[in-house]
């Protein structure tokens, strides 16, 4: 089976309360990675129908400060799907109060793995991108898996095709 990185969109919007903020008035950034966690889970169980943990947190981006008050918008969706696991790539928004209009903010990269009931990692579907970034999104994870693989020492140098193709 094959499906879709549509299928796994996962929009989450909330506000950011005083409560949540540090003393300059914008997000705890563990505050907003934990709202990203929660929309990438959200996502990979979507595509997988399975139980999903995390595995890694590959990449965020705190670009731009989240200010109290601000109306926020994370948009997760699977973007690679492996055996068992798969990159789930989120964007966040913030929202204008009067004009509406939104500015990206910041970004993230999750892994998540689905399991079994016993926690054994499980097949999944199978992703096809559709659109231009989607397939920018699909066509870049496979070099961040193995960079990751290298890094950690799973995977030896030689081995990392795509990123070889990429440096020559």
């Amino acid at each position: 089976m094959v499906k879709t990185p549509k299928e796994s969109l996962t929009i989450l919007t909330d506000m950011v309360l005083p409560g949540e903020t540090n003393p300059l008035g914008n997000l705890f950034g563990g505050e907003l990675l934990a709202r990203m966690d929660r929309a990438c889970s959200i996502a990979a169980q979507r595509h997988s129908r399975k139980i999903v943990v995390t595995a890694s947190v590959n990449h965020v981006a705190f670009n731009k400060a989240v200010p109290v008050g601000s109306v926020v918008t994370l948009e997760a969706k699977v973007s690679r799907a492996f055996n068992s696991s798969m990159e789930i790539y989120v964007d966040v928004w913030i929202e204008d109060r009067e004009s509406q209009k939104r500015t990206k903010v910041n970004e993230g990269i999750y892994t998540f793995v689905a399991v079994d009931k016993t926690g054994t990692p499980t097949k999944i579907p199978q992703i096809h991108p559709e659109t231009k970034l989607e397939k920018e999104r699909f066509e870049s994870a496979l070099r961040r898996k193995q960079l990751s693989l290298i890094l950690s020492g799973k995977m030896n140098p030689k081995d990392a095709t795509e990123l070889k193709a990429l440096f020559g």
